[in-house]
């Protein structure tokens, strides 16, 4: 087991990587002290639930917590404030208190949602990532939490700081292909914006990643969780170089949205938009290499770089447009400077993301 550190100096807190994590839960809220006098609420999917969630609730309950459950459609749509009430209203139900913990145990999806709730009930009470999706390991550091709105991404939200992140890399075993792909976007990301040596690594191992090689893919994890420690520790609320952690995400929510926040996973529109910010680049005088590369390794993963030709270029460009990085008719991108090197660019016109969406169409539909 390996443990990272969030520092975020009285606010800060571990992230520990390794196998069997989960069956060791009650060890772990008994390391960080967390109350056994109140309930304890554990938000998870479909999808999980049947493989995870008995062995999380019998280690706790064995270390003499008292644990309640609520389960939500696995997908996207979940993240939404109708779902956000009826986990409050199992809250409300259940008796959580001010001392009581909301535990995330799932993806990106649960994360988000289980995070807002806690960040709201009662104003704000323990929370605890329990990440089971390789892009987890992005969204599980660092606090952003959030729920969709059906005309924009992550618009109804909080940065709200877990207790802890137990991440167990043995239940990544249990993920589906695709998601397994979509996962690797965000480790990739951590290496393009941060890290040319780690972002050759992933290219040189794709293979053992996307077969989930354990040790492999631990190793992944570590130093993409460090890169998001590193970058969240310097500016926690995104007031500057955190927002470097957004590549490929201007276009890629747009996608998503337009998409009806389905028929894409995340990782696979965040890849394209990857694609893009990367191509915008090379139109303002970076070398057509940078671009190359870019799709080379994002292929390498399976993952999608040419726009889906169904995808409405208005309607993308609307999404954009309330998404909360656009202002005064421009729109901030962050681009390549050049492998592991990127920068805040705040003046991209629609007219330059017209011509890309327009470019990235007539691409070989590669996924």
């Amino acid at each position: 087991m390996r443990t990272l550190e969030v520092d975020l100096g009285d606010r800060s807190y571990p992230i520990y990587i390794g196998g069997d994590l989960l069956e060791q839960a009650g060890a772990y809220f008994e390391r960080h002290e967390l109350t056994k006098k109140s309930p304890v609420l554990i938000v998870t999917d479909t999808n999980v639930a049947p493989l995870h969630l008995r062995k999380v609730e019998v280690s706790l309950q064995s270390s003499g917590y008292r644990t309640v459950h609520h389960i939500v459609e696995a997908g996207e749509p979940s993240k939404s404030l109708a779902v956000f009430e009826e986990v409050m209203t199992t809250a409300i139900e259940s008796g959580l208190d001010r001392k009581s913990s909301v535990v995330a145990l799932g993806g990106g999806v649960v994360g988000d949602l289980a995070g807002f709730v806690a960040a709201s009930y009662m104003r704000g009470v323990n929370f605890i990532q329990m990440p089971t999706t390789i892009l987890a390991h992005d969204s599980s550091v660092g606090g952003k939490v959030a729920v969709n709105h059906r005309l924009a991404k992550n618009m109804i939200g909080a940065f709200y700081q877990p207790e802890m992140v137990l991440y167990d890399v043995s239940s990544l075993q249990t993920l589906p292909n695709r998601e397994v792909r979509a996962g690797l976007s965000e480790m990739v990301k951590h290496g393009l914006i941060w890290d040319q040596q780690f972002t050759d690594w992933c290219g040189d191992n794709a293979g053992k990643l996307l077969s989930l090689d354990p040790e492999t893919l631990e190793y992944g994890l570590i130093q993409g969780c460090g890169v998001k420690a590193k970058v969240v520790a310097a500016d926690e609320r995104e007031q500057g170089l955190r927002a470097i952690l957004n590549l490929g995400h201007t276009l890629g929510h747009a996608i998503e949205a337009t998409g009806g926040y389905g028929e894409y996973l995340h990782g696979e529109a965040i890849s394209i938009g990857m694609a893009a910010a990367a191509l915008i680049a090379v139109h303002r005088g970076k070398e057509a290499a940078l671009y190359e590369r870019t799709v080379e390794l994002l292929q390498g993963f399976g993952l999608p770089t040419a726009m889906p030709v169904h995808l409405d270029e208005d309607q993308l460009i609307s999404a954009m447009m309330h998404d909360k990085k656009f202002t005064e008719n421009k729109i901030v991108f962050v681009l390549p400077v050049q492998i592991g090197k990127v920068e805040i660019v705040s003046d991209v016109t629609l007219d330059e993301v017209r011509r890309v969406i327009a470019e990235l169409k007539g691409e070989r539909q590669n996924v």
